[in-house]
């Protein structure tokens, strides 16, 4: 007597299994890029003008950053704007600076930027402040991980020179550990004389004459 094939099985219950497992071995994304945030600023359609007609194609302004004092920007075309994407994200990526934060949440000191006709204004923030930034200014210091700024905008709106504009004022961030070994002092002598600067020095009592 013929058994009744069994219901279930076959190649295809073979097939699930094998991908159920190679899916459950897959390794962790816990590589050096994990904990990157990519944030797509501009994209803008840009025309070629070649022999038959006009080719068009994707330009792409990306910013990326650890949230941990480091961001980097990149821009790529390509016909396609995925692959523009990805240009932009990889030259990002590889152009990426280290900004010094003061207690991980807001910048040092104050700062000014320009480039081309961008003028870019960032100043300090005591916490709860947030981050009072519009456009691509926004993108940038999200990224970088500011948590408390104000920042303002007075030249171009044109996304490249106003990313462009904030990098140069983040480039001239300097913390008290920077400045100390740069003049060869201790950070707490740095620290200390700017605590005591704004007091002025205690008048002495006047006499009063018999």
């Amino acid at each position: 007597m013929a058994q009744a094939p069994q219901r279930g099985g076959g190649q295809g219950g073979n097939d699930r299994n094998r991908r159920d497992n190679r899916n459950s071995n897959a390794p962790a994304a816990d590589g050096p890029d994990s904990d990157i945030v990519e944030k797509l600023v501009h994209i803008n359609r840009v025309a070629a003008t070649v022999k038959g007609g006009r080719r068009f194609s994707f330009a792409a302004l990306m910013v990326v950053g650890d949230g941990k004092g480091r961001v980097g920007f990149g821009h790529g075309k390509a016909r396609e704007v995925p692959e523009a994407i990805r240009k932009a994200t990889e030259e990002a990526k590889k152009t990426m600076i280290r900004v010094p934060l003061r207690e991980n949440r807001t910048l040092h000191h104050d700062g000014n930027g320009r480039w081309g006709a961008g003028k870019i204004m960032m100043r300090a923030a005591p916490p709860g402040t947030g981050v009072i930034a519009g456009g691509p200014m926004r993108a940038v210091l999200e990224t970088l991980g500011v948590a408390d700024v104000v920042a303002k905008s007075t030249g171009s709106s044109n996304p490249y020179n106003m990313i462009r504009a904030t990098f140069e004022a983040l480039k001239v961030q300097s913390s008290p550990r920077q400045v100390a070994s740069k003049r060869g002092k201790k950070v707490a002598d740095l620290m200390g004389r700017r605590n005591d600067g704004a007091s002025a020095p205690e008048a002495a009592p006047e006499t009063v004459e018999a």
